[in-house]
């Protein structure tokens, strides 16, 4: 595993890290993480595809992990920039550095959702997304309905006014998240467009994706649904090639999966399904 400290086109630098196998298959795999989810927590999954012969990329997104700055309030971040910005800087390095490799990205949650932000995803030749969709309040489950309205409606509005920024921790939502990032989150909870509502704030090319696509769902994600991953990929990515594939809790040996802990070392033996994908 080696560090990297890559820059973006606005000059801010990005904390990465390079999975690099001892024998390599010629292919690539970036993880693009989930709002709020640092880096490490792919690291087991990324070391495990450079075992079997990947080349693999984490990184933490601005105000996120190691690319946080010291003082929170008022840093200037979004989604959009995540996008972007961010995103967009490991795909420059990617071309520059292993432009001959076979390419993948998996998208995870929000991961997914900045693919549309970057004109260069369309150096992959396959996506993966995992727990990801349109996360419209009305696309949800009722209880989860419930805690969303009062979470992104009332709470997290509040609380990001009062503090510059949103401290996710406290409810159990992962990293703090810079203000814009917050507010991004909201759009994607409580406007209908959800991820397209985004996008029309940005350069959008979402529309011009055309590849395959493996959209993994867990059982017990309760922030999931079907009819919020059909949105996704019907309104926001209609030109994608997706097959899809429900992940039940039988098939974890912890009998958990949820938004987060497929990528944890207990599902191990979970990660087969994207590798299998990726070596057809």
């Amino acid at each position: 595993m080696e560090k990297l400290v890559l820059t973006t086109e606005d000059s801010f630098s990005i904390a990465a890290h390079l999975f690099l196998p001892e024998k390599s298959n010629h292919k690539l795999l970036l993880i693009n993480s989930a709002t709020g989810v640092k880096q490490h927590v792919y690291f087991s999954f990324a070391k495990y595809f450079s075992e079997k012969g990947f080349t693999v990329l984490t990184y933490d997104y601005r105000g996120i992990g190691l690319s946080k700055p010291k003082n929170m309030k008022g840093f200037k971040a979004s989604m959009r920039i995540w996008g972007s910005k961010d995103y967009k800087a490991l795909t420059d390095y990617i071309k520059i550095n292993f432009n001959d490799y076979q390419k993948y990205c998996l998208g995870h949650s929000v991961g997914a959702l900045i693919l549309g932000m970057n004109k260069d995803s369309g150096i992959f030749d396959e996506f993966v997304f995992v727990g990801t969709q349109n996360a419209f309040v009305g696309n949800l489950k009722f209880r989860t309905k419930i805690e969303a309205y009062l979470g992104f409606g009332i709470a997290q509005p509040v609380m990001t006014t009062l503090l510059g920024y949103f401290p996710a921790q406290w409810f159990g939502l992962g990293e703090s998240l810079p203000k814009n990032c917050a507010y991004d989150w909201r759009t994607l909870i409580l406007n209908r467009k959800s991820t397209n509502g985004l996008l029309e704030k940005t350069d959008d090319y979402s529309k011009i994706l055309t590849q395959k696509t493996f959209v993994i769902r867990a059982e017990d994600d309760v922030w999931l649904t079907e009819k919020g991953v059909k949105s996704l990929l019907n309104d926001t990515y209609p030109n994608l090639r997706p097959t899809y594939r429900l992940i039940k809790t039988s098939e974890s040996e912890k009998g958990e999966i949820g938004h987060v802990n497929f990528f944890r070392s207990y599902n191990r033996k979970l990660w087969n399904i994207i590798l299998n994908e990726l070596n057809k």
